[in-house]
């Protein structure tokens, strides 16, 4: 049996660009500001995670051109699934790290797990094949 469920092209799409700002932003903050980034990452309560993947402000760096470059490619729909597997792998160490275990960060916290809610959704939908 199979179910079909009918999504609109338009809401796939403000979906993608809306969720994309976040990432081009940070990117872009990431890279200007590697030592308050860094600064932020010494505050935090599970700061080891960064530590156990290297210097910290490389990794802002790197965190930086990835979300830039990943978060482009997600805002104008070109491999959309693999752009999300991307910005995820970005985004979950950064939440695990910096909002984890502090109880002023709830609210980035939360709008860390929406943003993983959209990403996750374009990873498990084939949304190229909807927008054909």
């Amino acid at each position: 049996m199979t179910t079909h469920i009918s999504i609109s092209r338009r809401s796939i799409q403000v979906l993608r660009i809306l969720v994309s700002g976040i990432f081009l932003v940070a990117g872009f903050n990431h890279l200007i500001h590697v030592e308050k980034t860094a600064q932020r990452i010494e505050q935090a309560s599970f700061k080891g995670i960064a530590h156990f993947f290297g210097e910290p402000q490389w990794l802002i760096i790197l965190s930086g051109i990835a979300m830039l470059g990943a978060g482009f490619l997600f805002l104008i729909g070109y491999k959309t699934k693999w752009a999300a597997v991307v910005l995820m792998a970005v985004l979950i160490p950064i939440t695990l790290t910096v909002q984890v275990g502090q109880i002023t960060t709830l609210g980035p916290l939360f709008k860390n797990i929406a943003i993983l809610g959209g990403l996750l959704f374009f990873i498990l939908n084939d949304t190229d094949k909807l927008l054909k």
